[in-house]
């Protein structure tokens, strides 16, 4: 199986072997999302997720910038068209939150690295919230300036942003504004490290690489079970794990790994 093409230009598909790079391509509005860029992207997350030869995923921005958030622009077309929010009455149905790409980045069993370019905004910094690992070029920057837009971290923000640092770093972050550099993210826990931006992509492609090349069967249940234990109990989160571990045990991987390890050889996983 192969994921073909965006069907927009503003997001670009690039395989490297067993990694999947997704580009958002609007380099002259920073990258901001557009309507058709949310389905699109959520379906390639989608898409990448379903797909046996996809292990890891980088996300990532053309240009100057990883992602300003929600195109602002189109939004201010539909308030002045009396609009609203691009909505003519009250919705009759509840938001899609199966098609957003913040609801299956949440879901993916697939690792995600952000390789964080420049400056990640609103939607963007919940998109860089919600990868596993971030890794920022020195330009990088995280801005939770939602409360000087009169709106708030709508796309997970409010609900990761505490768990990842604490309630009163989160509180001075979004109640004040504030955009972090590089080395602030660092200093916070919210970088896993900060790159020259020439090592940017280098670097990320690096550690997906040493992630692709682990038993991806067990990757993906340890970021199941990670994602699971964030509201589980402890004694649900061992319960679940030995029933996978059960699982793992009886594959052909599980069989590679014990001939690799007696033979004193990397192992070759493929899934199985």
């Amino acid at each position: 199986m192969t994921i073909g093409p965006a069907s927009t230009n503003d997001i670009l598909i690039e395989h490297r072997d067993r990694i999947l790079i997704v580009t958002l391509n609007r380099p002259d509005r920073l990258n901001a999302i557009s309507g058709p860029m949310l389905s699109e992207l959520a379906a390639k997350l989608k898409e990448a997720n379903r797909d046996p030869d996809v292990r890891v995923v980088i996300l990532t921005g053309a240009g100057k910038g990883f992602c300003s958030g929600l195109d602002l622009k189109d939004t201010q077309k539909h308030i002045e068209a009396g609009n609203g929010l691009g909505m003519t009455q009250r919705p009759a149905t509840l938001f899609d939150l199966d098609s957003s790409p913040i609801t299956v980045l949440w879901e993916m069993d697939k690792p995600v690295i952000a390789a964080v370019n420049g400056a990640a905004a609103g939607f963007g910094l919940d998109m860089a919230l919600l990868a596993d690992m971030r890794i920022l070029s020195e330009s990088a920057k995280l801005a939770a300036t939602m409360v000087k837009r009169n709106v708030v971290p709508e796309s997970g923000g409010t609900w990761l942003l505490p768990r990842l640092i604490g309630w009163g770093k989160a509180a001075e972050i979004f109640y004040r504004g504030l955009t972090l550099n590089a080395q602030e993210s660092l200093q916070l826990g919210l970088a896993n490290t900060v790159v020259a931006p020439d090592q940017l992509l280098p670097t990320a492609l690096q550690w997906a690489q040493e992630i692709a090349d682990n038993a991806p069967l067990a990757v993906q249940t340890t970021k199941r079970m990670m994602r699971f234990g964030q509201d589980g109990s402890f004694e649900s989160s061992v319960d679940h794990l030995m029933m996978h571990l059960r699982t793992l045990i009886g594959t052909e991987d599980f069989k590679e790994a014990l001939h690799a390890f007696n033979e004193k050889r990397p192992a070759k996983f493929t899934g199985r």
